[in-house]
């Protein structure tokens, strides 16, 4: 049992893998000395061969580590920089000025810093360095101003336009998103806020980030359960299907009878060229108008028995033209936001020769569900 533990504390200091590619990582480092050595060349020029002071300050590389390698962070946004490193600055020289003990100053502007940023919302780990700089050096209030707020505003401004070149977006929108629509994900931006709130820590990702990271957890654990699954394997083979001569009233008895919602409209070999739904015959019965429903649907599919008909008479003049079909190979988790978020309740399969072969509905998604998650318990 004790080893066991010991085991596993020890393992616990062992890093995690990093998921990030070489091209990334090439890019990351690439930026933070690209940033670096113009920030030093312009900030050299600016302070003169003669400046006593310093133009280039140790905090800054951590930043250039933040706004490079981890761009989406909170802690490496713009105002995370050049804030969080100013005011951090500021900070530490007035402790400096104020308190006569470094180790007392240095101790108050680092703590006072973090403070300060939390309320001003621009927490940057390196502020704690400047902070910290400024107490132990007793720089002066000047030194908030330059180097620090030279430095970090001229390494965001390359940052912002190094991501653009390479193709990454810098900085990322912190501010609260709208809404999300709770009918289209399995969680809405309140849960979302719930969970932050519980968590109760800072994160290292930006709020939208982790958000499409939860969309992506999703989809790859759908894709996990469902697998190669295919349509022809979880479709209802006894497809019924009218033609486009078939009388209403015979399409309508059909429906009733075998109690489904939806009839795929086939040519004489079986290919598709529409679908007739409940819908359908509402629309052609003037369903704004509530009284006397009954009537005019008996009236709709009543036979006029004249060859000129001032009314639909065959399901051909009421059905939809525009059909959403899916081949028997096609995966079953491509259909999931047609179902989730395209309002299909009917899908129609056909084969190589596109030849109705079977339809695939709600319930037939439901059922196929539950068996694979069966089967994963």
């Amino acid at each position: 049992m004790f080893a066991a533990r010991l085991r596993r504390f020890i393992v616990s200091f062992w890093p995690a893998p990093v998921r990030v590619d070489a091209h990334e990582r090439w890019r990351a480092a690439v930026g933070a000395g690209v940033g670096l050595l113009l920030t030093a060349i312009v900030c050299r020029w600016w302070s003169g061969p003669m400046a006593p002071g310093p133009w280039l300050v140790a905090p800054l590389g951590a930043s250039a580590v933040l706004v490079f390698a981890v761009p989406s962070s909170p802690l490496a946004q713009p105002w995370a920089v050049i804030g969080g490193n100013t005011l951090s600055a500021l900070v530490g020289a007035a402790c400096a000025h104020f308190i006569g003990d470094p180790a007392w100053a240095g101790a108050a502007a680092v703590s006072l810093a973090i403070a300060l940023m939390f309320f001003l919302r621009c927490l940057h780990p390196p502020g704690g360095a400047s902070a910290l700089f400024a107490a132990l050096g007793a720089t002066g209030f000047h030194f908030a101003v330059f180097p620090i707020l030279v430095n970090a505003v001229l390494l965001t401004l390359v940052a912002v336009l190094y991501h653009r070149l390479t193709g990454r977006r810098y900085p990322h929108s912190q501010a609260r998103p709208a809404p999300s629509d709770t009918s289209t994900t399995r969680f809405s931006t309140a849960d979302l806020d719930a969970a932050l709130t519980h968590y109760n820590q800072v994160i290292d990702v930006s709020r939208d980030d982790l958000e499409d990271l939860l969309h992506y957890a999703e989809s790859a654990a759908y894709q996990r359960t469902l697998g190669d699954l295919r349509c022809g394997e979880i479709m209802s083979r006894d497809a019924l299907s009218v033609q486009f001569g078939t009388p209403l009233g015979e399409a309508w008895s059909l429906m009733r009878q075998r109690s489904v919602k939806a009839l795929p409209v086939t040519d004489r070999v079986q290919r598709i060229v529409g679908i007739v739904t409940l819908a359908d015959f509402m629309r052609h019965a003037d369903l704004d108008r509530h009284e006397g429903m009954g009537p005019r649907l008996r009236k709709l599919m009543r036979p006029s028995g004249t060859p000129y008909a001032d009314k639909p008479e065959v399901v051909g003049q009421i059905m939809t033209r525009e059909v959403r079909v899916a081949s028997e190979q096609r995966r079953v988790t491509e259909l999931l936001p047609l179902f989730s978020e395209g309002g299909h309740h009917h899908i129609p399969i056909i084969d190589d020769e596109q030849r109705l072969v079977g339809i695939i509905t709600v319930s037939d998604l439901v059922r196929a569900l539950y068996r694979v998650s069966k089967r994963s318990d």
